[in-house]
């Protein structure tokens, strides 16, 4: 598949690749050996422009597997670097989707936990501040419908920890849909209902504030809702 992969493009020049990840693909190699983004991109960028060899693109920052929606890829060294120091800054804004079973008392608000990281299992706890390893965990929700004892969300992220809204709700006693790791029976059966699905930052050449927004799926539990007032074109 890598030769003939054809990926969704939002945007592409010298210095940027935006695309749609799909659900359940990885975002880059890891020890499963599984196809993944950042290789499919690459096999995709040697057969476009017919670049013999190794093809340079910058994996700028990661979405779960499970997780499908908006990603940019650095096609240099310096837009890696410059989207890097971005994301430090605070510069880049990731704003997603999801559906959530039951809606949390405070229809918005600010959840600051620690999360730490288990590489064996690749799970990630509740921790507390202080422990070895733990790190801080910050993110905005809004509860913008709720329908059939299910919430639908919007979601900033302020760190970009690993399975990072996924606990920090299931933490609350909301787990995402379909996310039986986390939340177990009560997330419901189905695919994760976690979607990335807009991402701001300043162009690393340009310096052009840039906004690139998808869709989720419509299916379910998507089609329930209301998407058009979220989904701003940008």
């Amino acid at each position: 598949m890598l030769e003939s992969y054809e990926p969704t493009i939002l945007y592409e020049d010298n210095h940027l690749l935006v695309v749609l990840k799909a659900q359940n693909l990885a975002s880059c190699p890891d020890d499963s050996g599984d196809e993944n983004l950042l290789d499919l991109l690459k096999a995709y960028l040697r057969v476009k422009y017919e670049k013999p060899g190794n093809v340079f693109l910058g994996l700028v920052h990661r979405l779960d597997r499970p997780t499908g929606g908006v990603m940019v890829f650095a096609k240099t060294s310096k837009a890696a670097s410059r989207l890097a120091a971005q994301m430090k800054s605070g510069d880049f804004e990731k704003r997603y989707l999801a559906v959530l079973v039951g809606a949390p008392h405070e229809k918005q608000g600010r959840l600051t936990h620690w999360l730490k990281k288990n590489p064996v299992n690749n799970t990630v706890y509740l921790s507390t501040q202080g422990t070895d390893g733990a790190k801080l965990a910050v993110l905005d929700y809004r509860i913008l419908e709720e329908k059939g004892g299910l919430a639908f969300a919007e979601i900033e992220l302020h760190t970009g920890r690993s399975h990072q809204i996924r606990v920090q709700m299931a933490g609350i006693s909301h787990p995402v849909f379909g996310d039986m790791r986390y939340g177990g029976e009560k997330a419901q059966k189905g695919k994760l209902a976690l979607f990335a699905y807009s991402l701001s930052f300043s162009h690393p050449v340009t310096k052009e504030r840039m906004r690139f927004v998808a869709e989720p799926p419509q299916e379910a539990p998507w089609k329930a809702f209301e998407l058009d007032p979220v989904i701003v074109p940008a």
